[in-house]
């Protein structure tokens, strides 16, 4: 629950929380959300905090040593595309604000869980931008559960006592980020 209650749906301006919230969503493709949460410490170890600038300068060697990381889910195509979305958000002005500028304008409020969807036009069309970009597991899917774990959508069922706050800390991190 405290994922839920204290960091699912709130806002990340940061890009390197932003960038890390992607990676994990990457590795978390085919696995359960949970497995992902569990190893969470590992990969902020295994992958310098998911800092853009240092995961972009990793090299052969460190796909080698990630591979033999126990820590982390150790698949070498969700690896190398981890080191090259880096090197691609790196090349952007910045990540955050790229991201946030693909978030609906219009607040949802899903009634019950059959109301959400697996993906959205925006979501679908920031994971072709992203692809264009040269970014990999970024499908529309993938790109809508970073949408709702970092609050450019609330997905927060209507009732959910979480709903207000993360409506609150959304329309603050849209004016914020223009």
């Amino acid at each position: 629950m405290g994922y839920h209650d204290d960091e699912w749906g709130r806002p990340v301006v940061d890009d390197d929380r932003l960038f890390e919230r992607l990676s994990l969503e990457g590795f978390q493709s085919g696995l359960s959300w949970l497995t992902i949460l569990r190893k969470r410490e590992g990969f902020r170890a295994a992958f310098a905090d998911f800092r853009i600038d240092r995961v972009a300068a990793f090299d052969g060697r460190d796909v080698e040593r990630l591979l033999g990381d126990e820590r982390i889910v150790r698949n070498r195509r969700k690896i190398e595309a981890t080191i090259e979305n880096a090197r691609r958000a790196r090349e952007l002005a910045s990540f955050a604000p790229f991201v946030w500028s693909f978030a609906p304008r219009r607040p949802h409020a899903p009634k019950r869980r059959s109301d959400l969807a697996a993906s959205t036009a925006e979501s679908q069309a920031l994971a072709r931008e992203l692809k264009r970009l040269g970014f990999r597991f970024v499908g529309p899917t993938t790109v809508y559960a970073l949408m709702q774990a970092c609050g450019l959508v609330n997905d927060h069922l209507a009732g959910c006592w979480v709903r207000p706050a993360v409506a609150k800390e959304r329309a603050g991190a849209l004016k914020e980020l223009g």
